[in-house]
This record gives C-alpha cells, sequence and structure tokens, in this order.
C-alpha cells in the first residue's frame, strides 16, 4: 500500500480511537502490522499524528486552556486553581512513565498484551458501569484535588497497552463520583499535558530515523488524526448524553479476540 494511503489510515484510526475508551494504542499495533508499517520508523510516525489528536482536544477546549492563564471568579477550572489539578493528574502518570516506559515499549507492545488488555478494560468498565457512585460532580468546575489526584492514579493502568488512557481516566471520574460527560471532558483536558510530554519525549528519541521524504506521510497522518479525533470527541459527548459506556466495553471484547488471531 502507498505510504500516503498508510498515513491516512493511520490517522483515522488514531483520531477516532486516541479519546475514546477503546485504546488508540492497541488499534494502532493492530493497524500497523496489518498494513505491514512496522519498525522504528513507524513507531515514530504513531507518535507525531498524536499531535495532531492531542491539538483537537486544544482546538474544542480552547476557552478551558486559556482560563488556565488566569483565574477567573467563575470558573473554579481556571488560572493556578486549574493548573494545579491537571499537575496532579499529570504526575503520577509521568513518574510511572520515566519508570517503566523502556520496560513496556520492549515488552508489551504486541498483540498478546493488547488482547489483554482489551479485555481488561472493557470487563473494567462493565463492572464500573454497574457499581459506580451516584454522580454528584457535575461539571469541571466543581472538581477538588483528591478527584483530581483518584484520576491521575488511574491513567497509570493505560501504560498497558490496550487498557486505553481514556478509558482508564473516565472510570476513574465516574467512581470518584463525576458525571459521564464531566469525567470525559476531564479525561480530554487531562490528556493533553500527558501525552504532549510523552510525545515529546518520544519524537525526541525517535528523531534520528527520520528523512527529508518523511515529511509529506507525517504531515497527511497529522492532518488526518486532527479530523478525525474532533468528530470523534463531538460524538462521544453527545453519546455520553443518552448512553452509558457498555456499548464500548462490549467493542473491546467483541475486539480482544480478533486482535490475538488476526496479528498474533
Amino acid at each position: 500500500m502507498d505510504i500516503l494511503w498508510v498515513a491516512v489510515v493511520l490517522g483515522i484510526v488514531e483520531g477516532l480511537t486516541e479519546f475514546l475508551p477503546v485504546s488508540s494504542t492497541g488499534h494502532l499495533i493492530v493497524a500497523g502490522r496489518l498494513l505491514g508499517f512496522t519498525g522504528d520508523r513507524a513507531g515514530t510516525f504513531e507518535i507525531f499524528i498524536q499531535m495532531g489528536a492531542i491539538l483537537a482536544v486544544v482546538v474544542l477546549e480552547w476557552r478551558r486552556f486559556v482560563g488556565l492563564l488566569r483565574a477567573d471568579p467563575a470558573r473554579a477550572f481556571s488560572g493556578p486553581r486549574g493548573v494545579w489539578l491537571l499537575f496532579l493528574t499529570t504526575l503520577p502518570a509521568l513518574l510511572a512513565g520515566l519508570l517503566l516506559h523502556g520496560v513496556i515499549k520492549a515488552r508489551l507492545f504486541g498483540p498478546g498484551p493488547v488482547a489483554i488488555g482489551l479485555v481488561a478494560g472493557g470487563v473494567l468498565i462493565l463492572v464500573v458501569e454497574r457499581l459506580r457512585p451516584a454522580p454528584r460532580i457535575d461539571g469541571v468546575d466543581a472538581l477538588g484535588w483528591r478527584q483530581a489526584l483518584a484520576i491521575g492514579l488511574f491513567q497509570c493502568l493505560a501504560m498497558w497497552p490496550g487498557v486505553s488512557r481514556s478509558g482508564a481516566t473516565i472510570v476513574g471520574g465516574l467512581l470518584c463520583g463525576l458525571e459521564r460527560r464531566t469525567a470525559a471532558t476531564y479525561s480530554f483536558l487531562a490528556a493533553v499535558p500527558v501525552l504532549a510530554a510523552a510525545t515529546a519525549l518520544d519524537l525526541y528519541k525517535g528523531m534520528g530515523v527520520l528523512s527529508a521524504t518523511d515529511i509529506a506521510p507525517f504531515a497527511v497522518g497529522f492532518v488526518v488524526s486532527f479530523i478525525a479525533a474532533w468528530a470523534a470527541i463531538r460524538t462521544f459527548v453527545a453519546i455520553l448524553a443518552r448512553h452509558t459506556l457498555a456499548p464500548f466495553a462490549w467493542y473491546r471484547l467483541a475486539v480482544a479476540p480478533a486482535v490475538w488471531w488476526l496479528v498474533r
């Protein structure tokens, strides 16, 4: 397959799955293997197009991010307090990433671990949807430091490929009493610092494998990822207004065996 079409396909996969509770990393591993696009160059490409998905969140939630620059009496999640909450959510994953990044890359980026992560995450979503406490926090402005830190600890679960960063943080939010759309919105906001940091680190390590011929596919993947992520976020929030996360859990459980058999 032409490299530009590979870039389009992987950009769509990244954008659609990055902020849904289905695991973008797992889907990219599977898609890359099926397309025959693997190795160091492919890994750097997958990291780069993640920036397109991150940019989609920044564009959609730009008022929230601008509000972090100065405290707003009308919004509790603003200024230093908002930055502090995001820091608390980001810190556990950053520390875990620094300690375990090499081991995870070497041993867990394969179809077997991805399938296990998909199943474990799907079961966790179903259990939490059934047993979660009654929502008591409606809106990001009602979030406190305890919830922010707890969500950050749950985010560490996503270091296992297939678990899903958004799935882990949304589940953590639900267990902390956040209303579904609030949990999803905060998951999107919290994705930006942790994904930006991880992306910058991986790009720094992987830039040596790139050449001028990579500019076009990388640019295409970035743009496609941005568009797909923008559409996925808007659709996901609308779905949560009427439905639970259960359909995503059942999707994960259905996909896991296919992942195991297709690319093992």
